[in-house]
């Protein structure tokens, strides 16, 4: 848990929201919806781009629609938001839990996390943990202009589940396989499309709930491993 990677991801989040705090106030209204947009299409863009990484599209539908079932079964995005909650000691869908909850998928999803994660946790090399610091820091920066101080305390989800990775990064090698890597892609840039429909208001998702669908792919292209 105490990798230095990890800890600098961390501290790039908070130092990027303290910068995007100082920000928040001087901006109008008109001004964060062009943001919103902003971030909601980049999101999309990248999305899109992790979908295309998909070997099996199949095994990405299906990851999809069983991990959506079960974070929906589970209520996993309402669980998040009640820990913002808890922390921001409010009721309800509050710009802190919206801030929360965007920046925790945004900042923890992605091929990115997990290879930073293996590569630190296993060789040592903390190269790509630190490029996706520059990269967390910048969207932090914009987040919290928007969203406020939510996203501030998301860096407590990059720290732990960062931090987690690596510390077991050497039981899950088999997520750095290309054929499990590439899948798992697809499934996360379908979750964050889904976070991206949402920043653009096209339409009200709960990448949240989808979360668990990160696991179940692993599972699923283990099984067609198994009978092919």
């Amino acid at each position: 848990m105490l990798n230095v990677a990890v800890l600098v991801n961390t501290l790039a989040v908070v130092v990027g929201s303290v910068f995007g705090l100082m920000l928040k106030s001087r901006l109008k209204d008109e001004f964060k919806k062009i943001m919103f947009q902003a971030v909601g299409l980049v999101t999309i863009i990248i999305g899109v781009k992790m979908g295309f990484e998909t070997n099996e599209f199949i095994v990405v539908l299906a990851s999809l629609a069983a991990g959506g079932v079960i974070g929906q079964w589970f209520q996993i995005e309402e669980r998040i938001g009640r820990l913002a909650n808890r922390i921001e000691k409010s009721e309800g869908e509050t710009q802190f839990v919206k801030g929360f909850v965007t920046a925790t998928v945004l900042f923890v999803v992605g091929p990115m996390t997990i290879l930073g994660c293996f590569s630190a946790g296993i060789q040592g090399d903390m190269s790509l943990l630190l490029l996706k610091s520059s990269l967390d820091f910048i969207a932090a920066i914009i987040l919290t202009s928007l969203y406020g101080l939510g996203v501030t305390f998301s860096a407590l989800s990059v720290y732990v589940i960062q931090g987690l990775l690596v510390s077991f990064a050497s039981q899950l090698t088999i997520l750095s396989k290309p054929e499990y890597l590439n899948d798992f892609s697809g499934v996360g840039g379908g979750i964050l499309l889904a976070l991206g429909f949402r920043l653009t208001e096209i339409k009200e998702i709960k990448a949240g709930n989808l979360l668990p669908a990160l696991g179940v792919v692993v599972f699923v292209d283990w099984g067609l491993l198994l009978l092919t």
